[in-house]
């Protein structure tokens, strides 16, 4: 009896272990679901305001360069003027403001037509390490010149992914770009700003499950407020003078395009880490 009772107690310990596994593996299908629910309304919503507003964009970008010729010719032809010095001076502040807000409507123009234009990707067998190490010297001397430590920190060993090179490269320049402001908001030359650190790796898999890799942008600013990390994806969202708040809206669309995922981990006073994962 004492051999029967042992054994219902197994098998009643055995099932309720499973149900809680299968509460467990039930939940992450529920939250894959609606993440892919997600990102279809998103891809869907994106190609309706892509159709409405593209012809648009090209509308009103091709007058805006007319304009911005015309004040550089503007700009030439003052010196010409005989005015007096002070007025000169004058009109020469007013024609560079003018220039300065055209080029600020263009850059505006082209985030947006990035961001809600058609994304064609052309993927093929690419190491990541190569990309981040490639990325890293061309993004060097702009992070030094702000006082950011830029340091690349590579997997052993080959990470080689499915990806669009030219489109994965601004997906991570973005984040990259994202990640300097964070720690050096205006730019100018500040030594010991922060440390910038791209580290790429290797996602442990279960047995039969297919490998991933991830890239990180890590940086030691000071971190993301609660009360925005849940914004920060949001398209013409930010809190950085000037921004256009579609840098980390477009970098996320063509990591998911990829077929991989973009999340962040930030902590106050300590820095953010956005982790792209990618499948191979």
């Amino acid at each position: 009896m004492i051999w029967a009772a042992w054994l219902l107690i197994g098998f009643l310990l055995g099932g309720v272990a499973s149900a809680i596994a299968s509460r467990a593996v039930a939940r992450r299908l529920i939250r894959r679901a609606r993440e892919a629910e997600r990102r279809a309304r998103d891809s869907a919503r994106l190609a309706e305001i892509g159709a409405m507003t593209g012809g648009l964009a090209h509308e009103i970008k091709n007058p805006l360069s007319s304009i911005g010729l015309n004040a550089q010719l503007l700009a030439e032809g003052v010196s010409d003027l005989p005015i007096d010095a002070d007025a000169k001076g004058r009109l020469t502040r007013r024609v560079g403001a003018l220039r300065r807000e055209v080029d600020r409507l263009k850059d505006i123009l082209g985030d947006f037509l990035k961001f809600a234009g058609a994304l064609r990707l052309d993927p093929r067998p690419t190491d990541l390490n190569a990309v981040v190490d490639e990325l890293s010297d061309f993004f060097m001397p702009q992070s030094e010149a702000a006082g950011v430590r830029l340091r690349a920190e590579l997997s052993p060993e080959p990470l080689v992914a499915p990806l669009d090179p030219t489109h994965f490269k601004q997906a991570l320049l973005n984040l990259m770009l994202n990640a300097l402001q964070a720690m050096n908001p205006t730019g100018a030359p500040r030594p010991g700003a922060g440390e910038l650190i791209i580290r790429t790796e290797r996602v442990p898999a279960p047995a039969g499950a297919r490998a991933h890799a991830a890239v990180h942008v890590i940086d030691t600013g000071p971190g993301i407020p609660e009360e925005t990390l849940d914004k920060i994806f949001t398209p013409y969202f930010t809190t950085k003078s000037g921004g256009s708040g579609l840098g980390l809206p477009t970098a996320r669309r063509i990591v998911e395009e990829h077929g991989g995922a973009l999340e962040v981990h930030s902590e106050p006073d300590r820095g953010t880490d956005f982790t792209i994962t990618l499948p191979m």
